[in-house]
């Protein structure tokens, strides 16, 4: 007969209230042994917070704590204070008690040398890379038993990250990531918690699942938000009638009325979406940044070691390499911010420049948000047109009573997405993105990355995030921190499968090795498209448009207030049909646009 372990973690009913937000509602959960958890939800949800809670950080205002006798805790912040400390091998042996640092001290030089960690130099002059690494070890030096990693993937490079991944597949106890890396989520997680508006849901599967998981749930809230509304409008209908008299009767529904607008309120809340547009400006030169030969060394080392490229109008570019390789270096060199050694730069006419920088230099904390996209009045320039600096804030998510807030009560996602609202403000044709994924909520990153796909003009981005960067960029620059440089057309995983070493080949005799053909002359792309694709690619559309003729006569049906009360079995079967549809479209949308591409890379 299996036995049941307890968890080692448990929260129960946790309430928490700041000012006048309630941040959390009666959260619950529960941590087993060797859990692997992603902890997903919109910025400012309070997964930082959830996190101190758990590390014993943080006292919530109500609820239930229990953790199994002995059980450690490791907890890697966001944003670490590391300024008490001399040298780097210091904040990874602050890990461990006073009284085990000798006996111990080789658990912090293996992590020292796995994770490169310049174990010597100061934290204050560390770049965010290494300082990230070092409170990485600090947390993993212990061997907790529950590991909590907030955002563990900031600033960290390729290699880094992908160490970290597999450390986690095989650390024996439990794990719980905050993280906007959908990938590295992916791969770590089989577990996800979806803290929202409150209240925590759980669901035994990874992050791979989280977004069908999500719908599932939005699509029953939707049915019964319809359902509230009916409700409310009846229960509305009622209280205007008047209950004097039969006021001490009716005291109970007036009770449920108001709950019942409550509970609307709540749901009103429902996840909105971040509107986010560029400003273009027209091009007069295709050619944006010409460089030639161009060295910098600091000190003794080549940051940058004989490197030329042509950028024109319209390339996206990311640059990736390992930490402390120079890639905000070498964007300062390609905008002529720094000058280099040796060499030249050349850059376009009419360049107009918008950069997002990783350090959030721009933003003033003293600085209210008003301030920070307004300095007078309260109408800002966007896209052609005078917008009210509340309306634009809300296009990212800000509510007006945040207005007025000062910058420094922002969280890390909140404060990028004010400086991604201050610098796609900006008319450009010339982005310049110095980790913009940093801190941004999933949402948040789905939409930036929609509104990237459609800028026109020419991006360079610093990213550590390989599924943005597979989705955005046509080709990468990958700095190999040595000086060096190569440029490849593609991807990101399209570098890494250039770069992965070729299989070996079998080894043939050289006495039964048969005479080399001469090599047939490559010919160029003969594909076409199958006589199935062609016909799809003319019928497709057609399929769509009555899709969607049936989508909207059942929106019309189920828009009607009395189906429900009169047809329940009808009401559902419509809903059903309704969800089938929108998936067939979908599948139809995919197939085309599939097709589509293809045709166009036959030409």
């Amino acid at each position: 007969m299996p036995t049941f372990e307890p968890p080692i973690y448990t929260l129960k009913d946790i309430k928490l209230r700041f000012g006048t937000n309630q941040l959390f509602r009666g959260v619950e959960l529960y941590i087993n042994r060797g859990d692997k958890i992603s902890l997903v939800g919109r910025n400012g949800c309070g997964k930082s917070t959830l996190l101190k809670i758990i590390a014993g950080l943080q006292e919530p205002d109500d609820g239930e704590i229990f953790i199994q006798p002995n059980t450690t805790i490791g907890y890697m912040p966001q944003d670490a204070d590391l300024s008490s400390y001399k040298t780097l091998r210091d904040v990874v042996l602050s890990g461990l008690k006073e009284e085990d640092r000798a006996s111990q001290g080789y658990k912090a030089q293996m992590l020292i040398e796995q994770l490169e960690i310049a174990e010597n130099q100061n934290p204050e002059i560390s770049s965010g890379g290494e300082r990230r690494k070092a409170t990485l070890a600090k947390a993993l030096i212990g061997e907790p038993d529950i590991l909590l990693l907030d955002e563990p993937t900031n600033h960290l490079d390729m290699p880094t990250i992908e160490f970290l991944e597999k450390l986690i597949a095989s650390y024996a106890g439990a794990v719980v990531v905050i993280s906007h890396d959908r990938r590295f989520l992916c791969n770590i997680s089989r577990t996800t918690f979806w803290l929202d508006r409150g209240t925590m849901r759980r669901n035994n599967k990874g992050f791979q699942f989280f977004e069908e998981w999500q719908d599932q749930i939005i699509e029953q809230e939707i049915i019964a938000q319809k359902h509230l509304d009916k409700k409310l409008a009846e229960e509305t209908e009622w209280l205007h009638k008047g209950v004097t008299a039969r006021r001490r009767r009716n005291q109970g529904r007036l009770r449920r009325l108001i709950q019942l607008r409550q509970e609307r309120r709540e749901q009103i809340k429902q996840i909105g979406s971040v509107n986010m547009d560029v400003e273009n400006t027209p091009w007069k030169s295709k050619l944006v940044i010409e460089a030639k030969h161009i060295c910098k060394k600091f000190g003794e080392r080549d940051i940058v070691k004989d490197f030329s490229t042509k950028i024109i109008r319209g390339n996206r570019i990311g640059i990736v390499g390992p930490n402390g390789a120079g890639k905000t270096t070498l964007i300062k060199l390609l905008t002529k911010k720094l000058e280099a050694d040796s060499g030249f730069v050349r850059i376009g006419k009419n360049l107009e420049e918008a950069y997002f920088d990783q350090n959030r230099f721009s933003l003033n904390p003293q600085k209210t948000l008003w301030q920070t996209l307004c300095a007078e009045g309260d109408h800002i320039w966007v896209r052609g047109s005078y917008r009210h600096v509340v309306a634009y804030l809300k296009d990212f998510l800000f509510t007006p009573e945040q207005a007025k807030s000062p910058v420094a009560a922002l969280s890390g996602g909140e404060k990028n997405r004010l400086m991604l609202a201050k610098v796609l403000a900006q008319p450009s044709n010339f982005l310049l993105l110095d980790e913009p994924t940093n801190d941004l909520d999933m949402d948040t990153l789905d939409l930036l990355q929609e509104m990237l796909s459609d800028y026109d003009g020419t991006m360079l981005i610093v990213s550590h995030d390989r599924d943005f960067l597979d989705k955005l960029v046509t080709s990468i620059i990958y700095m190999k921190g040595d000086g060096s440089i190569a440029e490849h057309i593609g991807s990101y995983s399209d570098v890494l499968a250039k770069l992965a070493p070729a299989p070996e080949k079998e080894k043939v005799s050289v006495k039964n090795k048969p005479a080399e053909k001469a090599e047939k002359p490559k010919m160029i792309n003969t594909r076409k498209l199958t006589y199935n694709q062609q016909r799809l690619l003319q019928v497709l559309p057609e399929q769509i448009e009555e899709i969607e003729k049936k989508i909207a006569a059942i929106t019309d049906n189920l828009a009607d207030t009395e189906l429900y009360q009169n047809d329940k079995e009808r009401f559902f079967a419509l809903s059903e049909e309704l969800k089938e549809l929108e998936n067939q479209k979908s599948e139809a949308e995919n197939q085309w646009l599939e097709i589509s591409l293809l045709a166009e890379e036959i030409g």
